[in-house]
């Protein structure tokens, strides 16, 4: 998959002098600005969006960086529900507005995969693995996925989530105080590790830590010039290919170990080998929801277990979680926490937290900064009397429907008793139309899990990096199109172990 050469170029970047770094960060610079200059377009023709003022080669780092600020600032600049700009050769259209978003989620045209190849560039590219997949690839890996969340393999998993929560929780000590989008960031890791891959990967915490290092590599490595320019053997590029090849290596030796041994298992990766699927089509699953799974549910459990930090919605889960104990659970037994809440049914996880169930939804609602792209397949779609031309990218910004305060009034406020908005998808909080969230039983079952693991397990609060109470939450940075963290050490979790065992 990779080239002996390939490698050896990465590492010697790794290792080169200064002069040589530089260099190579001119020439990216000379290509973006031939590319950029040579893609300007100075005036719109009839019925197509309105470009953005402005040079476009300098629109390409704030969209990346700078997203949510950088799309907010193009609607108030052109004044319009859509615009446009160049990404270098490529053009882009940012849409808005109740048509345009009913438009974008039902097109059959609007391709989500080329739109994200080329937008994106956070996912591990492999060709043939994680990129320029066949068609019958991709169903493969999305029918893969909803055999890992049926009710049999899914009842399997509540067992080890919990014994994954109680280890790493141990390790936080009975009292003490950390950085939420760090430790339950890194829970989340492992239990994504735990759901998606295999025994051999997640009972090694040394080989989770590794392979956490290596994706976050990926995602410090993201840059324009990597999504855009991905032929140019820059400095983020070699960086990148190098944890990729690393990544690759850690899963199809855990895979080649698997079948060495002839050991059968009850995971993940045990189903993808008794389906016979090809080599590719595992090592692909594994790589790209490895990364997939584990920032966005990541992501949505880190704020879900800070907003209730002093939220009165505590008390209603704790509630709610006792209540299930109570149903489920004898109350002669004297097992760990995490046992007790083992005994639990899937059933009764799905159908019977409808607390839960609100905190989830509002969560994604505030702090899940998600801007859906895609590509236009098709023939040209008008949208808002404007001309969507065939090949074009297209982009909605969630945080038009979801901080849209005529739809949901005051909407940084985090509160679970909001109704969702009564327009055609007014919540897309695991998508819309045609193109929803694959994963998202698996993920509501894990926010759940390690939310009751929390606040059962611990008496915790929201407090300064002084260690003094916070009178209200931080906001969620929706410039962070990864992780959404708040403002590096505005918030802690101060937490002091609440049970015998967990």
């Amino acid at each position: 998959m990779y080239t002996v050469g390939l490698q050896s170029a990465a590492d010697a970047f790794l290792f080169s002098s200064l002069k040589v770094q530089v260099a190579l960060a001119l020439l990216v610079l000379f290509i973006l600005l031939f590319f950029g200059l040579g893609s300007q377009k100075d005036g719109t023709v009839d019925g197509a969006p309105v470009f953005l003022p402005g040079s476009h080669l300098l629109a390409i780092t704030p969209f990346f960086r700078r997203r949510f600020e950088f799309l907010n600032d193009g609607f108030r600049k052109t004044g319009q529900s859509l615009f446009q700009f160049n990404m270098l050769q490529e053009t882009v259209i940012v849409v808005s507005g109740e048509s345009a978003r009913k438009s974008f989620f039902v097109n059959k045209h609007f391709d989500l995969t080329e739109g994200f190849k080329v937008l994106s560039g956070a996912i591990p590219v492999l060709k043939g693995v994680t990129s320029n997949l066949q068609t019958k690839r991709i169903a493969q890996i999305h029918k893969r996925l909803s055999s890992v969340q049926r009710n049999e393999h899914l009842s399997g998993l509540i067992a080890p989530i919990l014994e994954d929560c109680r280890r790493v929780m141990e390790t936080w000590g009975p009292s003490g105080t950390f950085d939420p989008f760090e430790k339950i960031y890194e829970l989340l890791f492992q239990i994504t590790v735990r759901s998606l891959s295999c025994e051999e990967l997640a009972d090694d915490p040394v080989q989770v830590a590794r392979l956490k290092k290596l994706y976050d590599t990926l995602d410090s490595g993201t840059t324009p010039a990597t999504v855009l320019l991905p032929w140019l053997p820059g400095p983020s590029m070699l960086k990148k290919l190098w944890a990729t090849k690393k990544i690759y290596d850690i899963i199809v030796r855990a895979i080649d170990e698997r079948e060495r041994s002839g050991i059968s298992k009850p995971d993940t990766l045990q189903m993808l080998l008794d389906e016979k699927d090809e080599r590719l089509v595992i090592v692909g699953f594994i790589l790209g929801l490895l990364v997939a799974g584990a920032r966005a549910t990541g992501t949505t459990a880190s704020w879900l277990i800070t907003y209730l930090g002093d939220h009165e919605s505590k008390d209603e889960v704790i509630a709610e979680v006792e209540q299930l104990l109570a149903n489920y659970v004898s109350p002669n037994v004297s097992h760990s926490l995490s046992q007790q809440l083992s005994s639990i049914p899937l059933e009764a996880w799905e159908s019977e937290t409808p607390v839960l169930d609100s905190l989830i939804r509002e969560t994604l609602r505030i702090a899940q900064p998600h801007t859906a792209m895609r590509r236009n397949l098709g023939p040209d779609v008008t949208i808002d009397g404007k001309t969507i031309p065939s090949g074009a990218y297209v982009v909605y910004p969630f945080s038009d429907v979801h901080l849209n305060p005529d739809l949901y009034p005051d909407p940084w406020r985090f509160d679970p008793s909001r109704q969702e908005a009564t327009v055609p998808f007014g919540y897309v909080g695991w998508g819309g139309g045609k193109t929803h969230c694959l994963g998202q039983r698996l993920a509501r079952l894990e926010l759940k899990l390690v939310a009751s693991m929390m606040l059962l397990g611990f008496r915790y609060s929201l407090v300064d990096k002084k260690g003094e109470q916070l009178d209200t939450p931080p906001q969620p940075n929706w410039n962070d199109i990864l992780l959404c963290r708040p403002e590096q050490g505005s918030s802690y979790l101060k937490h002091e172990k609440s049970v015998l065992s967990l």
